[in-house]
């Protein structure tokens, strides 16, 4: 199972918020790409990372940042927020991102995501952000009707690379992640689903791995609190 350090951009900053909520927003590097850095020199395999205010905007925001730490970080690194159409993921791919994360357009123009897929195999993901197992979109301000399972079979031919499932009632929380809904969508399709949102100690890594199907994990603030130790955590997922 993957671990993805998660640098969340605010403003030109590495943050975490609290439940989504950009106004309980805590600063932990006011450089990213030194944080982003960091993450590597400890052995990350993968970054993840998102672009709230572009989430909020519906355009990417922090581009300045994001490019800083491709150039600094050898490692694969996915982006999410803000990237709603087809020019902005050509953009991002050929600035050196591995992977690039639709949310909301997921929701509003599926068809976006499947062409996507076509024209960049295994080079696309899909981020499902929910409460209480009904997605919400444009940086989680949008609650809809649709239920995260249905949406995630509609995607089972689109050729998608990941599906990033976050339950926002745990993300930036330290309450654990949302095991048993996060297995029940991984066991639900064949496509690889990474958990998100309250990954805050060694045992919610090791409880992850332990489902046999779930393929990552994120974790943001843990890691930045020091309740995540990320050589251990990497050489504890990796036996």
């Amino acid at each position: 199972m993957i671990l993805y350090p998660a640098i969340d951009l605010k403003d030109g900053q590495a943050v975490r918020l609290v439940h989504g909520d950009m106004d309980q927003s805590t600063v932990f590097n006011d450089d990213p790409a030194a944080q982003a850095r960091a993450f590597v020199d400890a052995g990350c395999e993968w970054l993840h990372l998102v672009d709230l205010n572009g989430a909020f905007a519906g355009e990417p925001v922090n581009a300045a940042p994001v490019e800083a730490i491709l150039a600094a970080c050898p490692v694969p690194t996915q982006l999410g927020g803000g990237i709603r159409d087809m020019a902005t993921i050509e953009r991002w791919l050929d600035r050196g991102l591995t992977r690039v994360i639709l949310g909301t357009v997921a929701v509003e123009n599926p068809d976006l995501v499947r062409q996507a897929a076509r024209a960049f195999p295994n080079q696309v993901a899909v981020g499902l952000d929910a409460r209480n197992g009904f997605v919400a979109t444009k940086g989680w301000a949008h609650e809809t009707d649709v239920n995260v399972t249905d949406l995630a079979k509609s995607f089972e031919d689109a050729g998608i690379a990941a599906i990033i499932y976050t339950d926002i009632l745990r993300d930036g929380a330290m309450k654990g992640p949302n095991i048993t809904a996060t297995e029940s969508l991984a066991r639900a399709v064949d496509i690889p689903v990474i958990a998100s949102g309250g990954v805050s100690s060694l045992a919610d890594l090791e409880a992850l791995k332990a489902t046999g199907v779930i393929s990552g994990a994120i974790s943001g603030r843990a890691l930045y609190d020091g309740a995540i130790d990320l050589t251990a955590a990497l050489k504890s997922l990796s036996a």
